[in-house]
């Protein structure tokens, strides 16, 4: 079970690695790792194991963030009713995703992206397409998938992709002012 001792933080050269392009067919050790990622978001998010285990909730884990050179990456995004039952989500395995098409509006999280592997709390936002569409194999289907995300769900998959090359949310921000509105922006509460 990956816990945060697992995770490798900004202080960490490997953090900056440019992951390298996963063989298909996947391997079983791939897959396997893919799972133990898409377990950790999982558990981070459970009330009772994320605090059992000392776990950081996350929606989104890269490969690299465990030192693993490769591009993978796992999200995981429930949706709950008022009664807590989940009523959509968003859970992908994916493997060399490349972003195909994206819109020129941009959006950001009113309340700042967060990072597995940033302990501090570091405030700015980030600016994001409010919309892509990304082309990646899907471990969870055992398919080639074409994914449009928006909104939250578009940040996040920005996000994770970013680490596949190095790029870690703050190197977004604006340098002057990190917390200057963006203009015409979609601003995600």
């Amino acid at each position: 079970m990956i816990t945060m001792k697992d995770i490798i933080t900004d202080q960490d050269p490997r953090i900056r690695d440019i992951s390298k392009e996963v063989a298909l067919p996947l391997s079983d050790e791939d897959r396997n790792k893919l799972m133990e990622m898409m377990e950790y978001l999982k558990n981070s998010q459970d009330e009772e194991l994320s605090e059992k285990y000392h776990l950081r909730p996350g929606v989104g884990l890269a490969a690299i963030q465990l030192g693993i050179p490769k591009r993978m990456l796992t999200i995981y995004i429930p949706e709950y009713d008022d009664e807590g039952n989940i009523t959509h989500k968003e859970e992908w395995a994916l493997v060399n995703p490349k972003l195909v098409a994206y819109t020129q509006k941009e959006a950001y999280i009113k309340a700042g992206e967060g990072c597995l592997s940033v302990p501090e709390d570091l405030q700015g936002y980030v600016p994001r397409h409010a919309k892509v569409v990304v082309e990646a194999y899907d471990a969870i289907t055992d398919k080639q998938v074409k994914i449009t995300a928006r909104g939250f769900f578009s940040i996040c998959l920005q996000h994770e992709m970013d680490h596949l090359d190095g790029i870690l949310y703050y190197d977004h921000f604006n340098k002057e002012n990190p917390l200057a509105p963006i203009p015409n922006a979609m601003v995600i509460e």
